[in-house]
């Protein structure tokens, strides 16, 4: 469904991705871990386009494309294909929930308002704000945002949807409610790419791990194989540190 191959993103003299490959099937939920500056939010990134790949393919369906000389029209098509899951929320601070939700229907899409307003009422109904649609962000707490975002993406109704860190910016006692949304997308078999520091949630939810650092993946499989009996010493460190009682089949 979507392959990704030797994509590479350099900050003036910083290589933040060193030639990432990436396979996501339909129904996938690929989870990416590994610690701040490994590259995990670059390549969420760079998939959707909001950042461009210096060298890199992309197979997207029907789609192939080089990532580094991407056309207005080939990124257009593919962003109608994926949608994106902020950690700061990103909504429009002057639009209502509602607002927040059709504007990328109305305006990204050319979806009729009326559609537009049944679709995102279905979306937030979905995440459990029906009672918030005229609401501002304003009015909302960080976890009831993260949804709104949440439902933004879902109701485009798109091939696959990027999380990066979405509960990166709640207070704990929030995180639950969100995961608990994304976790429910994951049991009805949408596609998703997860980047998140959550380890518990990211074994529940994940068909596939990668453990990625220093620009790098340097091992990937399945959960338990990543959590349990992790190959490569990076990885374990990485896990010994954010899961310290955890003991290693190795």
């Amino acid at each position: 469904m979507l392959k990704i191959t030797n994509v590479h993103k350099k900050y003036n003299d910083n290589e933040v991705l060193k030639g990432v490959d990436i396979n996501v099937a339909k129904g996938d939920v690929v989870v990416i871990l590994g610690p701040s500056g490994s590259g995990k939010t670059t390549l969420l990134r760079c998939i959707n386009f909001l950042d461009h790949a210096d060298q890199g393919e992309m197979e997207f369906d029907e789609y192939h494309l080089q990532m580094h000389s991407a056309t207005a029209d080939e990124v257009r098509k593919i962003r109608q294909k994926t949608a994106f899951v902020f950690q700061n929320y990103n909504l429009f601070q002057n639009k209502t929930v509602l607002e927040n939700v059709t504007a990328g229907l109305i305006i990204g899409r050319n979806i009729e308002k009326n559609e537009a307003v049944d679709l995102a009422l279905k979306a937030l109904a979905k995440v459990g704000l029906s009672d918030r649609v005229n609401f501002y962000p304003s009015q909302l707490s960080g976890g009831q945002q993260q949804r709104v975002g949440i439902a933004r993406a879902i109701a485009v109704q798109p091939d696959v949807i990027l999380f990066d860190e979405p509960t990166s910016a709640l207070d704990p006692e929030l995180i639950s409610e969100v995961l608990g949304i994304i976790k429910q997308l994951a049991e009805e078999g949408t596609t998703m790419i997860i980047v998140t520091h959550e380890m518990k949630f990211a074994a529940d939810v994940a068909t596939h791990v990668i453990f990625m650092a220093d620009g790098n993946i340097v091992e990937e499989g399945r959960p338990k194989d990543i959590f349990q009996s992790p190959k490569e010493e990076r990885t374990r460190n990485f896990l010994r540190r954010v899961l310290p009682q955890v003991e290693y089949n190795i």
